[in-house]
């Protein structure tokens, strides 16, 4: 007997939900932009933000490694309001191709004073961040594990459709 998608249960397995919110500031060599970068994570984020450090030596760019070039924060726990925030930055448009095939989705914030409850900060100025949501299911924690590590199965990963229509349950307009 078929039944209808609307009638039968969701099996709790299958349920699309958010793993992680990553935020990030890349500021290449500049130091004042990445004091200041760390100065907004912390009135964003409950979190701690931490410095990215360069591991390679580049002597086109300058860089070598132990440099200081940007700085991220990840959020986990009350990710969905965070997030509602920063889709509301975007005025809830995302294009089909912010999204990957492994079901996670990017996009950047040009400004950080879109973003609902923050203000203008003349410390600040003006700068922008980018947002990586990644998305996972329940039973992902097999390939994360330290015994008995085993791929996630094919039929289990999240598809870039189902990510999309988690980010329309969202209210995002996908476009």
């Amino acid at each position: 007997m078929v039944q209808n998608k609307d009638t039968q249960k969701m099996n709790p397995m299958r349920q699309i939900r958010i793993e992680k919110i990553t935020l990030n500031i890349g500021a290449g060599k500049d130091e004042d932009l990445l004091k200041r970068g760390l100065k907004l994570f912390q009135k964003l984020a409950p979190n701690k933000p931490v410095k990215t450090i360069t591991q390679k030596r580049i002597p086109g760019w300058g860089l070598r490694p132990g440099l200081a070039i940007g700085c991220k924060v990840t959020v986990r726990k009350n990710s969905e309001g965070l997030l509602k925030r920063l889709l509301a930055a975007k005025k809830n448009i995302l294009s089909e191709r912010n999204f990957d095939n492994q079901g996670s989705f990017s996009f950047g914030l040009p400004e950080y004073i879109d973003i609902q409850g923050m203000d203008y900060d003349p410390e600040l100025k003006i700068m922008g961040l980018e947002v990586a949501v990644t998305l996972t299911r329940r039973g992902y924690r097999i390939k994360q594990r330290r015994i008995k590590t085993v791929p996630v199965g094919k039929a289990h990963q999240i598809t870039k459709e189902e990510a999309i229509d988690f980010a329309r349950q969202l209210g995002v307009e996908v476009q």
